[in-house]
């Protein structure tokens, strides 16, 4: 067996792609989320980060080797961002402290630690493209530096490596998260083929004529492992995307062609989903109805606000992998088969006709 990993956020994006991944890969998997995902072959952990007696109580008998951290919760301010992400990262470390078996530990975080947070994002003095591991920070609070420094501090004390991985918009299969581009697109031309409403991207210029990437969450799976599992890998920072770049005016069309449609013309400035789907909940109720698919609540589908931040963004994004191919890991993922691989296992499991 490889390993014993405690995956925490288990039922994200992340998360539920690691789980499924280390279990094929012969690892003993502890699931960690405030509600496990049911029937996934592995042992379910329910905690409250936020918590420190219930992750102290969850966590009393288990003795994992690497804890993946891929969770986070989104609040109003960056300050709140601050102070309950870090909480959370903390609590977890500390409830392992005493048992002393961690060896690795690894924090999911993105290329939010470029772009700046959520109140900040894509503004003022920015590091040049491609994104670069060894980039300092902005000059500005970010959460994600704040779970770093929990991770850093909590190593410090108890010896154990870690290893930092920033993906880019991650591509996977997840019902009712937060950051899910995939499953939104999939679900907007799903209604924009039934309704007739014209399939408009809904970005900017930039993003439009841009070159970009993203991430696999199958390849971050595998690079969380990697980096985990390997020598030269131990104390670093890596940025994680698929490998190839593309624009969006080439992407539009390849997305459109496979759900049946003919994109509409791109008039220099996009619609921003969450106009566009505003009035889109009863839409969605009566396709799920007619097709008898598995969630009638477009809420649960759909992350319109961050789909909107990262299609919307002034400035070109592409992020550099040369570190990680320097130190072995390889993996390839062409991006438009991201989407494809994701639009069929939707379309499987009864979520998209």
């Amino acid at each position: 067996m490889a390993g014993s990993a405690l995956v925490v956020g288990a039922s994200g994006i992340v998360g539920n792609n690691l789980v499924r991944h280390l279990r094929q890969q012969e690892w003993q998997v502890y699931a960690l989320a405030r509600r496990p995902p049911a029937n996934i072959g592995v042992q379910p952990v329910a905690a409250d980060l936020l918590d420190p007696a219930s992750v102290r109580k969850a966590l009393q008998d288990l003795r994992p080797t690497d804890v993946f951290i891929s969770t986070w919760l989104r609040q109003n301010t960056e300050a709140e961002n601050i102070r309950v992400n870090s909480a959370m990262v903390r609590n977890l470390l500390d409830a392992l402290s005493p048992a002393g078996s961690v060896k690795h530990v690894a924090l999911v975080t993105g290329l939010k630690h470029y772009l700046g947070p959520f109140e900040n994002y894509g503004k003022g003095k920015l590091p040049a493209t491609p994104f670069r591991e060894e980039q300092p920070r902005l000059e500005i609070e970010n959460f994600y530096y704040a779970q770093e420094d929990e991770v850093f501090a909590a190593a410090g004390r108890d010896g154990f490596g870690w290893s930092i991985d920033r993906p880019h918009t991650i591509i996977g299969y997840a019902v009712g998260n937060a950051m899910n581009m995939g499953v939104t697109l999939a679900v907007y031309a799903t209604i924009c083929r039934e309704t007739g409403r014209p399939f408009l991207f809904p970005g900017s210029a930039t993003q439009w004529n841009g070159l970009t990437d993203m991430t696999d969450a199958r390849l971050l799976a595998r690079h969380l492992e990697w980096a985990a599992t390997t020598l030269a890998a131990r104390n670093q920072a890596f940025n994680v995307v698929n490998g190839d770049v593309f624009r969006w005016s080439w992407m539009w069309q390849r997305l459109a062609e496979w759900f049946g449609l003919k994109p509409a013309p791109f008039q220099g400035e996009g619609i921003p989903l969450e106009r566009q789907l505003a009035d889109a909940g009863p839409i969605w109720s009566d396709i799920a109805r007619k097709y008898r698919l598995a969630e009638p609540d477009l809420g649960v589908l759909t992350s319109a606000w961050h789909t909107d931040a990262d299609l919307r963004r002034p400035i070109e994004v592409v992020t550099d992998m040369s570190k990680s191919r320097k130190l072995g890991f390889l993996d390839y993922q062409t991006t438009d088969d991201s989407f494809f691989d994701l639009f069929a296992r939707l379309r499987d499991e009864r979520l998209i006709p």
